[in-house]
């Protein structure tokens, strides 16, 4: 079945886009809508825990973001140049986003922080990156974290802030390696994943780091043109046997964020009864209709009109019910994406 992008469209009155995250975290709304049936109700993310039960499994995706953005100078004639750094190859060289790209040639060179750090631009990847070699006497990665700055999202239209480093986070950001966040666990306070866990809820982790195609729009009017970006992925094995037991005893496994989700569905085995764990990767594109092997339940952001997100969450709980509570959202004044509020969906 052809699914129309268009479909998928909705428009955010001017000033509901979260340029700042709530203080304190938890302090966040949380919109509770039940999957398939009954009424939303409106409330603070404090509220969370009380959806909970013993014997549910909460799955986190442990991933933290690095300073991915670069600001330094040409070489020579002193223009300005921006690297993002994507990914980092075992030979030392990285693949990154360069500005203005068709002005520096391969062979270029880029000084940054004050002449601390050299950057050697090699060809282009077949992502559309360039390959990226440094030169520096301190520690590169020491570099990056202090003087780096924080890639938010394009829809975020202010300069990152020092604050950002920790707000752009989850508390319980572990394994570096993502240029965007999985943010639908800007929420959490330690408080608050304490409570959960003397609930008797089994909190686990896994790590998926999201990458620039996290933002990228899709363009084709029929989605199933539309290529989505590789992603690698981690799931402890006490993660996927915490899950798979879970399952087999008919108890409710709940993700944090849509990274969570597309990691686990993408662990699945061919029989659709467990999923295994290590490293793997992802170029699943969850649309409807999709028929969800592993989650109960999501925990999630406002997402995009018209991105892969809004149809991963349009595909756990029906277009219809997603767009009502969206529509209801915007009446009520909810803020949205990456650090707005949360929404429940159980």
């Amino acid at each position: 079945m052809s699914v129309d992008i268009k479909d998928y469209d909705y428009e955010l009155p001017e000033g509901r886009v979260a340029f700042y995250p709530a203080e304190p975290r938890d302090t966040s709304r949380l919109l509770y809508m039940p999957r398939f049936e009954g009424s939303f109700q409106h409330l603070s993310f404090i509220d969370f825990p009380s959806f909970l039960k013993a014997g549910d499994v909460l799955v986190l995706n442990d991933s933290k973001v690095f300073p991915a953005r670069l600001w330094g100078h040409k070489k020579g004639s002193g223009g300005k140049a921006e690297i993002f750094l994507l990914q980092e190859f075992p030979d030392g060289t990285w693949e990154a986003l360069v500005k203005p790209g068709r002005r520096l040639a391969p062979g270029s060179e880029i000084e940054f922080f004050d002449g601390k750090l050299l950057a050697t631009l090699g060809e282009r990847t077949d992502s559309g990156g360039r390959l990226v070699k440094f030169n520096t006497n301190g520690d590169l990665h020491s570099l990056i974290w202090q003087y780096g700055e924080v890639p938010l999202p394009p829809y975020i239209d202010r300069k990152a802030e020092e604050s950002d480093k920790n707000r752009y986070q989850t508390v319980y950001a572990e394994n570096v390696g993502a240029v965007a966040a999985p943010t639908a666990g800007f929420h959490f306070t330690d408080n608050i994943l304490e409570k959960i866990k003397s609930i008797g809820v089994q909190v686990v982790k896994l790590t998926l780091h999201p990458g620039l195609g996290t933002f990228r729009p899709i363009t084709h009017s029929k989605i199933e043109s539309h290529k989505m970006h590789k992603e690698r992925f981690y799931i402890p094995e006490e993660t996927a046997e915490a899950i798979n037991l879970a399952k087999r005893e008919g108890r409710r496994v709940i993700a944090v964020g849509t990274t969570s989700v597309r990691a686990m569905e993408s662990a699945v085995n061919i029989d659709g009864e467990v999923i295994s764990g290590g490293w793997k990767e992802t170029e699943l594109f969850i649309t409807p209709p999709y028929d969800y092997k592993v989650i109960d339940g999501l925990l999630t952001n406002f997402h995009l009109p018209k991105s892969t997100l809004l149809l991963l969450v349009s595909a756990f709980a029906g277009r219809e019910r997603i767009f009502a509570a969206y529509k209801e959202a915007i009446e009520k004044g909810y803020r949205f994406y990456s650090y707005g509020d949360a929404m429940l969906i159980l």
